[in-house]
């Protein structure tokens, strides 16, 4: 964040005050620039080349494809100059693909795991003496009909933010773990169906579950 305010703000001194005071041929702005990209880029590797937590990765991505292409690169009192000099991307390609897959893998498993314990819980709920809330005047789980939704569009919208290929993967990747999260919600309804029919609230979970197949759609 420090190194690139410094870049953004040192830059638009150049352009505005100290590109003028050189002739043309000098291409001061474009020998700034190349410099400040040069060790913002070392810096950028340097990182990506350490342990990094997830949402360090995560941070580190967002510069490579969308804060600094977007935000630094386009901003408007440097934008016609930066597109002058074609600066590269902060991370090399190979690098870059690297921290993607990195970032794709555990936030597939976050999810995952997320949609797991939320199963395990519901299932905790339908053991309980207690008749299941309403939604709308309706039997619903809303930790399942809400929760389940939520995880996997937040988990598609932060790739998104990323970039629309990270974004592409993930959400493919999650449609595979969506039908195997249902597959495993199905068998325990029919076992709950099965072995509970004497549960005080028997008829209320059933609607509740039946209700949360159209959010589910």
């Amino acid at each position: 964040l420090h190194m690139g305010k410094t870049m953004k703000e040192d830059l638009t001194v150049v352009v505005k005050y100290i590109k003028q005071l050189y002739p043309p041929e000098f291409n001061v702005f474009s020998i700034y620039a190349e410099f400040y990209h040069n060790y913002f880029a070392s810096q950028a590797e340097k990182s990506a080349k350490s342990h990094l937590e997830d949402k360090d990765i995560y941070l580190l991505l967002s510069w490579v494809h969308n804060i600094y292409p977007k935000d630094m690169r386009k901003d408007h009192a440097l934008a016609k100059e930066l597109d002058k000099v074609k600066l590269g991307s902060l991370l090399p390609s190979n690098l870059s693909k690297e921290l993607e897959k990195k970032y794709l893998d555990s936030e597939e498993v976050t999810v995952k795991n997320s949609l797991s314990k939320c199963l395990d819980k519901e299932i905790q709920i339908w053991k309980e003496d207690k008749e299941p809330e309403k939604l709308n005047g309706h039997f619903q789980s809303e930790l399942l009909g809400i929760f389940v939704i939520q995880s996997i569009y937040s988990g598609q919208k932060r790739a998104q933010d990323i970039s629309s290929a990270v974004g592409e993967e993930l959400s493919q990747r999650l449609l595979k773990e969506l039908p195997a999260f249902l597959r495993s919600y199905r068998d325990a309804f029919e076992d709950f169906k099965e072995k509970s029919k004497k549960h005080t609230h028997y008829k209320p979970i059933l609607i509740a579950n039946i209700n949360n197949c159209w959010n589910f759609r």
